[in-house]
């Protein structure tokens, strides 16, 4: 599965029935929720690769992924937008990128 693949699948469940949907679950709790959740599952991630858990950072890497783009898509913000900012900001160094905000 791409990425894009993930994320139209995640938009797709906009509107959806919250009882049979986790993502239509989190999508109906706001985007607030979906922010939320994603910031959790980033701790959890951080938490598994301090402990050296290769097994687990994967496994918390692909909750991260997933909520990432929950939270994009409650934000109508697409996969599209994301990548065409990491278009624009190629070639430019990550220090002059970050002087420049």
């Amino acid at each position: 599965m791409t990425l894009d693949d993930l994320y139209s699948l995640i938009a797709s469940r906009k509107g959806a029935d919250p009882e049979t949907s986790w993502t239509a679950k989190l999508f109906a709790k706001g985007p607030e929720k979906c922010a939320e959740k994603f910031g959790e599952e980033a701790i959890e991630a951080i938490i598994e690769a301090i402990k050296g858990d290769k097994a687990k950072l994967t496994s918390e890497a692909a909750d991260v992924i997933y909520h990432l783009l929950v939270m994009l898509a409650a934000n109508d913000v697409s996969l599209d937008d994301v990548v065409a900012e990491l278009t624009r900001r190629q070639g430019t160094s990550g220090i002059a990128e970050k002087a420049a905000r």
